[in-house]
């Protein structure tokens, strides 16, 4: 019964599938005379086309098409369903692919294989395990999706074909096997993540909720492993305990009821333990009647003791999921094992007692309750406040926000009752001590909860002992007190720490949620995941925040294109999708990749979206993809989670999910998934050449490939006679220049290392190089001759004055003897002197402050030019190094294919499988080498650059300085100027 009412699979089927199942949904919504109401199925395409346009459709097909029409069942094939779904909705982007594929009528065997091969897998994939596509399998493809029997008589595919096969389960986007079971389930229970619920009882809020029954049966079929039980004290005569949110005016209910309910669901969904975690405030009495509720209701389902292969002795691992199926655990305080074991003999004997002045029971209805001071000897317990809402803001509280305010978190009792304390085994709750005293005491058996915002705290300052713990312990991770909306927290950071419990509020369907049912989908929805290998070895250290692979961990890069959508919305409504990764800090991405909004077309909308590239994921097996569509109103319409281990490449249908991540019928996503291996920057080159070296051979090699190709032989060529040159310029072996480290290839490649290590040598840069450059003179011919005018307007202003002056004097001075002593010529000559002397001033002033005013214009040209140098310089040191590298790459490729020649010729390697694991061994080693070379020409070049790029800077440094003393020489002229005798005169 369980493999058809909780098969995981049916979750998961293909998009004609779902076709199926809504053309069957439509043949039961008949009217009374037993036919299909026309309007019906125009409803379904009603979000992207007219009325119009579907009545016209199934006129054409012959079927009934007025508005008040019905259709017989009978004529209303599936294969005419299908017919009006693909001329409503034409695949123009199955088209697109097609033509990517052939250009002819038809797909041909080899096109078809290299599809398969280059598009629809993942090359990272073992290919033991995941062979690649030969014709064999291809050729059952198209027999089992081709539906013309000429076509596969011919071999070849055609378009409604390869749409058929994109539409079957042979094209999930998931490997199907991961929706079964496929984890060792053989490991200690700490070695695995467990599905697990937060106030399980609760069907909303957290303050002032509904508690119910049924949550436990919904959150058991939903996969939930972990549940969770606020008892207390209950009413009345017969003083039944019960389960509620303690002092929270939250509803309650009957702790039998809540058992009953656990009993009758608790393995339908999943035959793996589950955990009862009590949060008990009973007083002894009551606790009595919890542990017998479960020893009656639950009979051999309890288990009761611990498994002789499993003593609770410090340092032995906790028994595995195997070892504990169909078995219900009780997380609850632990009497020590002497106290526990007199108790119980006191209690048989009847001589415990039960009840006494301290036993006082606690009121779960009371909303706000009085501080005490705790008792040694009581059930009271010791209250400690939440965090609470701020008061920093002045509005107005709710009355629920106001009772929740003072509301204060009241502790679990300490005072547990023997029966139900022996009950406790393989989950004993403890108070957390730290963990360099946990890893001292190596009691496995012990776990601790803690509240998301402590997690967090201790992620923040010990991670690395965080996930260490987990190795060894359970932990548990419940929301913080101040969530009364019953929000959840984002539970990827505390996975990525190991952490094997966290606790959501299931009655939420928000990301967090759609985040935790996604992940547990996997491993047949059982409720337990098994952490990565590095989670689990002690012999392992695994930082939750790493941003570099972890060791033995491939990264890989994902890239997703949003290619089109369908069924998307039931009305005309524009949408959107966006695209995010979760995973460890540094490979998560979120709210960063959308597509554009398509307007007004909610039923088959095309984004042809250009490839949102995850380009490093440093740990794929924690991270996955979240697919979210939404209306232009930013309306959530549909969701779909998919774990990366175990996502398929290609192009893929993806049935979405609504917000509770129930499957819907007919919305799905139709994009391209690309899967590769990460390569750092800067190692793209050397891994392509790694994966085909032939693209990568040296030009010799390449001339000697194309003589081949026209009939020349390689004996017919004869290089041994040239004389002069480089024989080619590529070196014999085709290894122009070894890179630093590495074995310089046969025929001289040594040479063309010894050429490598020259280094470059440059002109030096200066003022005086610059001025002799003809950009520099021409930029300054128009400066030189505004220089030479003004030079000529002074000379010619001069010269003029000067002769006006000797005029004056000759007309004055004329029939005189005595010319010196004359008053009247010194008065004109002290005159002239003084006209002379103001003439001057100002033409060397003139002169000056042009000379500055061309020297700060020259500034920028000269550093211009100085940049357009180093700029010269800067190219061809990366010319350098780009040709160094291409040498290195020529040599390192040659060296693999020499490594596989050497390989293939070893006659001590006898069988294929000898030569391939002889092949893998070597090439491990040349790419660690080859890594590592160009890691050393890596700095090497950056040390180059970084010295070219000080001495520049030395040298525009010393360029501004000369520029600016030779403006300082003009000013100093200048300044010397005004100290002298200003009367100056001409002679």
């Amino acid at each position: 019964m369980r493999a058809v009412t909780n098969n995981n699979k049916i979750n998961n089927v293909c998009p004609k599938t779902n076709l199926r199942k809504h053309w069957m949904r439509l043949g039961m919504t008949v009217d009374a005379m037993g036919k299909i109401p026309v309007k019906h199925i125009v409803r379904t395409f009603a979000s992207g086309k007219t009325e119009k346009m579907v009545y016209s459709c199934l006129e054409e097909m012959g079927l009934p098409s007025g508005k008040g029409d019905n259709i017989d069942k009978e004529a209303f094939t599936f294969e005419k369903f299908y017919h009006l779904y693909f001329t409503i909705c034409p695949r123009t982007d199955i088209d697109e692919l097609y033509s990517t594929i052939t250009k002819s009528e038809h797909i041909s065997m080899a096109q078809l294989v290299n599809f398969m091969n280059e598009k629809q897998r993942d090359p990272s994939l073992n290919e033991i395990l995941y062979p690649l596509y030969d014709e064999k399998r291809c050729m059952e493809i198209i027999t089992a999706h081709e539906p013309d029997p000429e076509n596969v008589k011919n071999k070849r595919f055609s378009k409604d074909g390869l749409l058929a096969y994109l539409m079957s389960d042979e094209n999930a986007p998931v490997f199907l096997d991961r929706l079964d079971i496929y984890h060792d389930m053989d490991q200690p229970l700490s070695h695995y993540y467990i599905n697990s619920s937060h106030n399980t009882y609760l069907s909303g809020r957290q303050f002032g909720g509904k508690s119910t029954a049924e949550m436990y049966r919904q959150t058991l079929l939903a996969g939930c492993r972990c549940v969770e039980l606020d008892c207390w004290d209950g009413k009345g005569e017969d003083e039944e305990p019960i389960i509620t949110h303690g002092k929270a005016m939250c509803t309650d209910i009957l702790f039998k009821e809540a058992i009953i309910a656990i009993r009758d669901c608790a393995f339908v969904t999943s035959d793996y333990p589950i955990i009862l975690s009590f949060e008990n405030h009973c007083c002894k009495k009551q606790q009595y009647k919890l542990a017998k509720y479960c020893d009656e209701l639950f009979g051999d389902l309890l288990m009761k003791e611990a498994l002789p292969d499993s003593p609770l002795v410090p340092g032995h691992p906790l028994p595995s999921p195997n070892q504990l199926k169909r078995k219900i655990l009780i997380k609850n305080k632990r009497l020590k094992p002497e106290v526990e074991k007199q108790e119980l003999e006191l209690f048989f004997k009847g001589q415990l007692d039960l009840v006494d002045d301290d036993d006082a029971k606690e009121d779960a209805s009371q909303a706000n309750p009085q501080p005490k001071e705790p008792k040694i000897n009581s059930c009271t317990t010791i209250t400690t406040p939440v965090s609470q809402p701020s008061l920093e803001d002045d509005k107005p509280l709710t009355a629920e926000e106001r009772a929740f305010l003072y509301y204060q978190y009241t502790g679990a009792t300490t005072h547990v009752h023997p029966v139900l304390s022996s009950y406790v085994n393989y989950c004993q709750p403890v108070k957390f001590q730290g963990f360099d005293e946990e890893e001292e005491k190596n009691v496995h058996h012990n776990m601790s909860s803690f509240s998301e915002t402590m997690g967090l705290g201790y992620l923040k300052t010990q991670a690395i002992e965080f996930v260490n713990y987990n190795k060894r312990q359970m932990s548990r991770i419940y929301p913080k007190g101040a969530r009364v909306d019953s929000s959840n927290y984002m539970p990827q950071v505390f996975w990525n720490a190991g952490c094997q419990m966290v606790s959501l509020n299931f009655q939420t369907p928000d990301l967090p949620m759609q985040l935790n049912q996604g992940k547990f989908e996997y491993n047949g929805n059982c409720g337990y995941l098994l952490k990565p290998d590095f989670m689990r070895r002690t012999d392992k250290t695994f930082d939750p925040f790493a941003e570099s692979p972890v060791d033995g961990v491939i990264a890989a890069q994902v890239a997703v294109s949003v290619i089109a959508g369908q069924f998307l919305s039931d009305k005309k409504v524009g949408t959107y999708v966006e695209v995010d990764m979760y995973g460890l800090p540094t490979d998560t991405i979120r709210k960063e990749f959308r597509t554009r909004m398509i307007p007004g077309n909610g039923l088959n909308p095309q984004y042809n979206e250009e490839p949102f590239l995850f380009r490093k994921v440093v740990l794929p097996d924690l991270a996955v993809l979240r697919f979210g569509v939404f209306d232009e109103n930013g309306k959530m319409l549909g969701q779909r989670i998919l774990p990366l281990d175990g996502l398929q490449a290609g192009y893929r249908h993806i049935s979405l999910r609504t917000e509770g991540n129930f499957p819907m019928s007919l919305p799905m996503l139709f994009c391209n998934i690309e899967l590769k291996i990460y390569v750092p920057d800067g190692l793209g080159d050397l891994m392509d050449a790694l994966s085909d070296p032939r693209a990568f051979l040296s030009a010799q090699e390449k001339r000697e490939e194309q003589m081949k190709a026209m009939g020349i032989e390689a004996s017919d060529i004869d290089t041994k006679a040239l004389k002069g040159g480089k024989t080619g310029g590529a070196a014999a072996g085709g290894a122009k220049s070894g890179a630093p480290g590495a074995k310089p290839a046969a025929g001289g490649a040594g040479a063309g290392a010894k050429k490598e290590d020259e280094a470059l040598e440059f002109e030096p840069i200066n003022l005086e190089t610059l001025r002799a450059q003809k950009n520099f003179l021409k930029s300054t011919k128009k400066q030189q001759k505004e220089l030479e005018a003004m030079r000529k307007r002074h000379m010619k202003e001069r010269l003029t004055i000067q002769k006006g002056q000797c005029s004056a004097i000759e007309k004055v001075a004329k029939g005189k003897k005595e010319v010196m002593d004359d008053p009247k010529i010194k008065s004109i000559v002290t005159e002239q002197m003084k006209q002379w002397s103001e003439m001057m001033e100002k033409h060397r002033k003139e002169e000056w402050e042009m000379l500055k005013e061309h020297l700060k214009s020259q500034e920028e040209i000269l550093k211009k030019l100085m940049e357009e140098e180093q700029a010269a310089h800067v190219k061809r040191l990366e010319g350098k190094h780009e040709q160094e590298g291409k040498d290195m790459k020529a040599n390192q490729a040659k060296t693999a294919v020499e490594t596989a020649k050497e390989v293939a010729n070893d006659k001590t390697l006898k069988t294929k499988a000898d030569k391939d694991r002889r092949l893998k061994e070597k090439n491990q080693n040349n790419t660690k080498r080859f890594i590592e070379e160009r890691k050393i020409a890596a700095m090497k070049h950056g040390k180059q650059k970084e010295k070219l790029k000080k001495l520049h800077e030395s040298q525009m440094t010393e360029l501004t300085r000369d520029i600016q003393m030779a403006i300082q020489f003009y000013e100093n002229t200048e300044a010397e100027y005004k100290m002298w005798n200003k009367m100056e005169f001409f002679c």
